[in-house]
């Protein structure tokens, strides 16, 4: 099973200096993929349910923000060569999907193929109304930009014409270095993105979830992939533990439930601290190993 880290960008700790720890030290220690994730704005007050946290409430301190994903990932692509980058996850529905194509596009020929692209469908409608873009049918309009990307990305002359989209007939170069594109992984825990990994993903992204609750997860992704001609070897499966504990059995319990890949939340506040931290989380994906074994 893989190791990956999921790295909040939260400002002011996400420093430049902090990154470049980051990328040394997680091509040094073979780790899969780098994942961030994105909001654009966050607010004092809102009402908006945060779906990770009893409370309803992002845990966000008044005074800070999250580095835009894709800068990010371009970022530590440069400082990089073989640790995947990923979004985890990039609020499609609330972007122009041309623009996304370019820009993962670019991302992966100059990363030379090392992007995965997760996306979310939001759960925060104040940020939708501060970008100006509907929050009523979201949804939809995800499952259309997904097919706008896949457009750009494979087609020679790309083209689409959809109830929330209409793309007429363009060019769009360079193609990304990834065949037929890069991967996509659906992010969320509802029953329609459960769905939306079943018909559209090349993987499952799941946050918050003990092993057992990935199981029944699993269990329920397989009857969506039956109905769209699937099989759950078609994608990999990730689980970000979130705050929940992070243990050599834990890790144990999350490949016999079926993970593919554990995305541990990787929290340092400082360059000093990347290092130790990495220890932790190595220490407890050998202990893993060693049971397995």
């Amino acid at each position: 099973m893989r190791f990956d880290i999921w790295v909040p960008t939260a400002s002011p700790m996400a420093t430049a200096g902090l990154l470049d720890r980051v990328a040394e030290e997680a091509e040094a220690r073979g780790v899969g993929t780098i994942w961030v994730g994105e909001h654009v704005v966050l607010f004092a007050d809102y009402a908006s349910h945060y779906p990770y946290a009893e409370d309803g409430r992002i845990p966000a301190p008044p005074g800070s923000g999250l580095l835009e994903p894709v800068v990010t990932l371009t970022y530590l692509a440069a400082r990089t060569s073989s640790v995947r980058l990923g979004t985890a996850m990039l609020l499609l529905p609330q972007r122009n999907p041309v623009y996304v194509a370019k820009e993962v596009s670019s991302l992966d020929w100059l990363s030379d193929g090392r992007v995965d692209l997760g996306v979310g469908v939001g759960w925060l409608k104040e940020e939708f109304d501060a970008l100006n873009v509907p929050w009523a049918g979201r949804g939809r309009r995800t499952d259309e930009y997904l097919s706008v990307l896949r457009a750009l990305w494979c087609d020679p002359t790309s083209s689409y014409h959809g109830e929330t989209y209409d793309l007429p007939d363009c060019e769009m170069y360079p193609k990304p270095v990834q065949q037929p594109h890069p991967p996509l992984h659906i992010g969320g825990e509802t029953p329609a993105a459960l769905r939306r990994a079943a018909r559209h993903g090349q993987g499952w992204h799941t946050f918050n979830r003990s092993p057992e609750e990935l199981a029944a997860g699993l269990a329920e992704l397989d009857g969506y992939l039956a109905e769209a001609g699937r099989s759950r070897d078609e994608l990999r499966i990730t689980v970000c533990p979130y705050f929940n504990e992070l243990t050599p059995e834990g890790v144990g319990a999350y490949a016999e439930a079926g993970a593919d890949a554990v995305a541990a939340l990787f929290f340092a506040f400082g360059a000093d601290e990347v290092e130790r931290t990495l220890d932790g989380l190595e220490a407890c994906r050998l202990a893993a190993t060693r049971a397995e074994g």
